[in-house]
């Protein structure tokens, strides 16, 4: 008989795997204790943006007209260890308030409550990003499947993953497991099999490299801050070593979201756990690195509008999601630095495509626009703080018709300097003094 597949927690992880699933074949049963959220699920809506989702959960959420009916959803414990063979924990992992470590509460509380209604042989996998160790801790049999999403191309990392790692202690959990992803293996996908500890350690590893490379080329665009070189042209010339490669090294304002800031962050405080904290005293200077390029942008622009204060000076933002193709603004550089702005006393006013209603939750007191062009109308400084596509198609001619005084500062290296000083506009690159 085919297996049956429930998914605990369907937030943006977890909606995510349930469709693929589903997309996969399987019969599929969602989980999660908030009923506002598998009411919406179950009308085929998800309470973020993430694209081709809705599209996905269309085709299969039994109910809606000409779906697979694969896909239901639940707030029952009793009804998901009754319906299937194996159970995916895909619920959320914050970091603690006021700390470095990870909050595994909602972890423990999901198999907590799983457990005692397990009365048949299931596997449950945990996908959640968790400190390493955790595994060991936790009762049922039990497998660890580290999720490798990127937002805005989650729908594609699940269903074709560039690698599957499993974390098992039996040949059932492996077998089991090789049956959930035949499809993407047989596609290609590389599929690796490993301890408890090492599936653990590789999604956090992953996320401190990337982290750590990102932060590397934000410093070499401090240096060339000082020393009049363009970083976009050293990040280009670096590209060409296949050693390193071009993937992550564009210079901007820094890494945000819900990922790799909590991550790197809770990865330090287990190493400090294990007594291998000093393996691990880089990311600090990483985070200190990200932070401080928030901080820099600040700067610029006090220096564009006049270098004394930003008191009754009108700043248009361009951007409030932590990166785009999503609407996820935690932790977010561009929201962060048009709240450091207001607070400075600056007239902020926020546009972007598909961030507002979450960046209204966290700055009401910010200004929001329709559009860029009505963000930007009377500012006397423009920051461009998402990269957006929306955002390279402007015309900058029109916007620099609607402006009071046509300055803009490229805080993701995206927009091309020549297009928009040919429309009149002073235009300045982080790391690109010259350029």
């Amino acid at each position: 008989m085919a297996l049956r597949i429930t998914v605990i927690g369907t937030g943006y992880l977890g909606a995510t795997h349930a469709a693929a699933m589903a997309e996969l074949g399987f019969e599929v049963l969602g989980l999660d204790v908030v009923p506002e959220k598998i009411e919406l699920l179950s009308k085929g809506r998800v309470p973020m943006y993430e694209p081709g989702l809705e599209e996905l959960l269309g085709k299969h959420v039994a109910g809606m007209e000409g779906s697979s009916g694969r896909l239901r959803f639940t707030t029952s414990f009793e009804e998901a260890a009754d319906f299937g063979d194996v159970h995916f924990v895909c619920v959320n992992t914050p970091q603690k308030q006021g700390e470095y470590a990870c909050d595994m509460s909602y972890v423990e509380n999901a198999f907590a409550s799983l457990a005692p209604h397990l009365t048949r042989p299931a596997l449950v996998v945990g996908k959640s990003t968790v400190p390493v160790g955790s595994a060991d801790r936790l009762a049922a049999e039990l497998a660890w499947n580290p999720e490798f999403l990127r937002e805005g191309f989650a729908i594609d990392d699940t269903l074709r993953p560039d690698r599957i790692v499993v974390g098992v202690r039996s040949a059932r959990a492996e077998e089991l497991l090789r049956e959930v992803y035949a499809t993407p293996v047989a596609e290609g996908s590389p599929f690796i099999v490993t301890d408890f500890p090492t599936a653990e350690l590789v999604k956090t590893a992953a996320n401190s490299f990337l982290a750590t490379k990102i932060s590397f080329i934000n410093a070499m665009a401090e240096v060339c801050e000082a020393a009049d070189g363009d970083v976009a042209k050293l990040a280009e010339a670096l590209g060409h070593d296949d050693r390193i490669g071009g993937k992550f090294l564009r210079a901007g304002i820094g890494f945000g979201g819900g990922c790799l800031p909590k991550d790197i962050r809770a990865f330090m405080a287990r190493a400090g756990e294990l007594g291998a904290d000093q393996a691990l005293t880089f990311l600090r200077e990483v985070d200190s690195v990200n932070m401080r390029r928030r901080g820099h942008m600040v700067e610029l622009a006090l220096e564009a509008v006049g270098n004394t204060s930003f008191l009754g000076k009108r700043v248009a933002v361009l951007g409030a999601t932590f990166k785009p193709d999503s609407d996820d603004v935690r932790d977010s550089p561009a929201l962060n630095v048009a709240g450091q702005i207001h607070l400075q006393g600056g007239q902020v006013t926020v546009y972007d495509p598909k961030g507002m209603d979450n960046a209204r939750r966290v700055f009401p007191t910010l200004g929001y626009a329709g559009s860029a062009l009505e963000a930007v109308r009377g500012a006397d400084v423009v920051l461009h703080l998402t990269e957006w596509s929306e955002f390279r198609e402007l015309d900058p001619a029109e916007l620099a018709a609607a402006v009071s005084t046509p300055i803009l500062l490229d805080g993701r290296n995206a927009l091309d300097p020549e297009v928009w000083r040919k429309a009149g506009w002073t235009f300045r690159a982080m790391g690109r003094p010259r350029a």
